[in-house]
């Protein structure tokens, strides 16, 4: 009698591989979540700033980051992807020591918001140089043919840290305050320090990696369109709590929780189409998903509806992000990832940098909901973006092994 053995692959899956990176994304970006829904609520009720400094201190967080992005991607290719990650983690906890700074203050809230802006401006560049150096990480462990892949995964770690921290953030505050909130985004970075200091970092790769702006000049059209669509994000982020309270809705953070459960819904079973039919093609496909979201959100009448708009606004954009990472990761040599991954993240930055003090002014004048049809046509615009790559494509069928 003969019997025919299976034998297991012994190659880790993508999931197995990039998970204990994806458990530090996860941590980490706990300290951005928990914060997310609050600061605007600290800043317009606790300090009694309007929605324009909502505005910037929502975006001075992702103008920092920008600022860090090309730096964080020469430090990966330089000192090695899990050095970045590290300086980051212990960023970010001074970007919560600053936060509790903030507070000593409560009298002159002009020095409040300043010191706040500056642990804001830290927790950019803390942000930068763990999602940089992670996705790094892991395009070196599991190959740059998975970008799509890695980009996702990262992405699904760092949105699952948003959609725990938002409600947490919130629980936070309403029990002690913006205080307590500041000592948790001291800690949990900390805490991710131990959690990865066992692990085995990637051999730098910085020999013979062309310039910085032969990079840039590589992989700038998927980052335009990278940037257009991130604004829904921002408005999200920066005003979704807003709406919500403006409208007596509840809970406040029902609009960003969401988001993010539908982002990583998305991304855990559709995450795979990118680098196997081609990243143009389903961003393509995606974007029109999230604008969709965001026009509902301007309609919306009741919690619910704003929610409902807000999962598909998270559903589409899941991958648009990566979609169009493929593209910019596959045009960047193997020596400059780290370049080519904190330039594209850039284009994310950049977006959410300009669009939240200009989304505020819009709010100031006409409402919060007028925020999210803006924010719709802006998105609408990457649909340009991705036929622009279809298009040097050739219009030749295309095949991601």
């Amino acid at each position: 009698m003969s019997a025919t053995l299976c034998i297991p692959d012994p190659r880790p899956s993508i999931a197995a591989a990039l998970a204990p990176i994806m458990a530090a994304v996860l941590v980490g970006f706990l300290v951005i979540g928990a914060a997310l829904p609050v600061l605007p609520l600290h800043v317009r009720g606790d300090l009694g700033f309007g929605p324009v400094m909502v505005g910037m201190v929502a975006g001075c967080q992702f103008a920092a980051a920008l600022v860090a992005r090309i730096w964080s991607g020469r430090a990966a290719d330089r000192r090695g992807p899990k050095w970045a990650v590290l300086a980051g983690l212990a960023a970010a906890a001074a970007a919560g020591l600053l936060y509790l700074l903030s507070l000593s203050f409560p009298h002159r809230p002009g020095v409040s918001v300043a010191v706040l802006l500056a642990g804001r401006a830290v927790l950019g560049g803390a942000e930068s140089f763990i999602i940089t150096g992670a996705t790094t990480w892991g395009l070196v462990r599991v190959g740059s043919h998975k970008a799509g892949s890695v980009i996702a995964w990262m992405g699904t770690a760092m949105f699952a840290a948003f959609a725990v921290g938002a409600p947490l953030g919130t629980m936070l505050y309403d029990a002690g305050g913006f205080g307590l909130v500041a000592i948790a985004a001291a800690a949990a970075p900390l805490a991710t320090l131990l959690l990865i200091a066992p692990l085995q970092g990637a051999v730098p790769a910085h020999q013979g990696a062309p310039p910085v702006l032969s990079v840039l000049r590589r992989i700038w059209v998927p980052g335009f369109g990278a940037a257009l669509s991130s604004v829904g994000f921002g408005a999200i982020g920066a005003f979704g709590s807003l709406l919500f309270a403006d409208h007596h809705w509840t809970p406040v953070w029902l609009a960003f929780s969401s988001y993010a459960v539908a982002l990583i819904v998305a991304r855990l079973a559709f995450g795979h189409l990118p680098d196997r039919i081609g990243g143009a093609r389903v961003a393509l496909m995606f974007v029109f998903i999230e604008s969709l979201g965001l026009a509902t959100m301007w309609i919306a009448t009741a919690a619910w509806q704003a929610a409902a708009g807000a999962a598909l606004t998270g559903f589409g954009y899941s991958l648009v992000f990566p979609a169009l990472g493929v593209e910019a990761v596959r045009r960047a040599p193997p020596e400059s990832r780290g370049v080519a991954m904190g330039a594209y993240t850039a284009c994310l930055d950049i977006a959410l940098g300009v669009s939240g003090p200009a989304l505020g002014a819009l709010a100031s004048r006409t409402g919060f909901s007028a925020v999210f049809l803006v924010s719709a046509l802006v998105v609408l615009g990457a649909a340009s973006v991705c036929l622009r790559l279809l298009r040097a494509a050739g219009g030749q069928r295309t095949q991601w092994r």
